[in-house]
Order: C-alpha cells, then structure tokens, then sequence
C-alpha cells in the first residue's frame, strides 16, 4: 500500500471509527439480543438462546398491527407526497420571480417542530363536546356527516396519519426537486422547442430522466423514513398507540424497551431485525429497479 492510501484511510479512520461504534456494534448487538430468550437487562442474564423473540412477534396481535399500519402509511405517502412535489416543483419552477419565495413558504412546515404541527392537526380533525373541529365544520357544510378521525373508525384515523405524514414530509422534497429541476440544462429545452415538441413529452423525455437521480433518492429516503414513523403517530393520537390501534413498528419496539409492557429488550430487538430486514430488503428492490429507470 502506497503512501496515498495510507493518507486516505487515515482521513477517512474518523468516519469509519464513528460508524463501527455508532453503528455496526449496535447492530451486530440487537442482532445477538434478538435470539437471547428472557433477556434481563438489569442482571445482563438470559435462560436460552432460540428463536421464541421471532415467533413471539410474528403471533403478537399488536406488531401484527404495527406491521399492517406501517406498510399502510408507507404504499400510500411514499408516492403521495413525491408526486405532489414534483408537480408543485414543476408549477415553481415555471415561476421565476415569485420562486424563492414560495420554496421559503413550502420549506416552513418542515422546520415546523413535528409535535406542534401534529396538536395543530389533532384540533383541526378532532372532535370536542364543544366543536366537531374545522374539517367537520367543512364536511356538514357540503352535506356531510361529522366523523371523528382522532377516536373513531380505523378508515379515518388512518387518513389523518397519511395526511400528517404527507404535509410535514413533502415540504424537504419540494426544496430539493425544485433545485434538481433549476439545474437541468436549458439547452435540452430549447432545442425541444425548436422541434416544436409538446409540453408533455418535454417532460416525460427530457425533464423526468435528469431528475429521476434526485426522485430516486426522495423514494428511496421516504421509504426508509417512512418504516421509521412513530412521532407523527404520537403527535396525533398519543403514547397509547396499541389502544389507539394506530402504532407503528418502530413504536412497537419503543413500547417493548420502555411502555406499558416493563421491558422486553429481547422482543424490541427482534421486532428491530425485522424492521431491519424489511427496509433493507425493499431498499435493494428499487436499487434494482434504478438501474432501469435511472439516468445518470
């Protein structure tokens, strides 16, 4: 080995050095809890070593229905929330002098604190013996029926969620598509134009393949962010998220270290395998799919 790339390990043994401790040790430990049967995190003792943590979870009615909310709320942000920025992306970008403004306007729910926007959410939908809340007010005016999307059917604590969801995340992604849209060279659009090509195939043919890098990583990112969801559920329905049948995987794991339930690490670390092998499983499938449909 040369002394350059000496130089480079060495520039780069902090990095390495901080993701070995931060990251692939606790990994490789949840990793050695999950099949630790009774785990005590107090005495550090457990009675065997199996795989009881797994099939605990896979017949546990509650991560049953963590898993079912989670893949919910992921197949329908997911593609919500990247294909309305990118059509209110495309509406700024054809904006020019009003742009940065309105990227200030849409970025504001973002740095937004999560908790805050989600109380917001929660008086705007939830019903009170003294009001049945703005959306409600919206609903009766049109000829509806009040409904009760905080405490009521499963259909429409759902929608709430996917709502919340959408508006806190598409925020991040309408800054970065409106950037990747401003970088793409006007020459390609210029020379469509000559053609006389329509707006449609401008931008199917030229605008969708040099953003499809940046839509890619939105997807891949929103994907991984979205499995991680549990503060948008707290934000809205409580710490009570098995009562509320609205929690989430990441919850779930959450409640078996420090709920209700007084402290299953072994269960917790076997739910975050799962978790683990979920993302990274559909992370390798659209990484798959990119080569296809991904221009670089």
């Amino acid at each position: 080995m040369d002394k350059n790339n000496w130089k480079a390990w060495l520039y780069l043994l902090p990095a390495v050095l901080f993701l070995g401790v931060f990251m692939v040790y606790p990994l490789v430990d949840v990793f050695v809890y999950s099949f630790e049967e009774g785990y005590n995190s107090a005495s550090q003792t457990f009675f065997g070593v199996g795989g009881y943590n797994y099939s605990y979870i896979l017949h546990d009615p509650y991560f049953l229905q963590a898993v079912k909310n989670t893949f919910i709320l992921v197949i329908i942000t997911v593609p919500v929330s990247t294909g309305l920025a990118l059509l209110i992306s495309v509406a700024l970008n054809s904006i020019k002098p009003l742009r940065n403004l309105y990227q200030t306007v849409y970025f504001l729910p973002y740095v937004t604190n999560t908790l805050a926007v989600g109380l917001v959410f929660m008086i705007l939908f939830k019903k009170t013996a003294y009001s049945d809340g703005l959306i409600n007010l919206l609903i009766n005016w049109f000829g509806g029926e009040s409904v009760d999307f905080i405490d009521g059917p499963y259909w429409a604590k759902m929608f709430v969620l996917c709502f919340y969801t959408v508006w806190v995340v598409m925020p991040f992604k309408i800054l970065i598509l409106t950037g990747a849209l401003a970088s793409v060279n006007q020459d390609y659009y210029n020379a469509a134009k000559v053609d006389g090509t329509s707006r449609g195939r401008i931008f199917t043919r030229i605008t969708l393949p040099m953003i499809s890098p940046t839509i890619f990583y939105l997807v891949i990112t929103g994907f991984i962010g979205a499995f991680k969801a549990y503060s948008d559920a707290v934000a809205l329905f409580g710490t009570d998220l098995n009562a509320a049948g609205m929690n989430t995987i990441v919850g779930y794991v959450y409640d078996m270290l420090y709920g209700n339930s007084d402290g299953y690490p072994s269960y917790a670390s076997a739910a975050a395998i799962v978790l683990f092998a979920i993302v990274l499983t559909i992370t390798c499938i659209n990484l798959l799919i990119s080569k296809k449909h991904v221009h670089y």
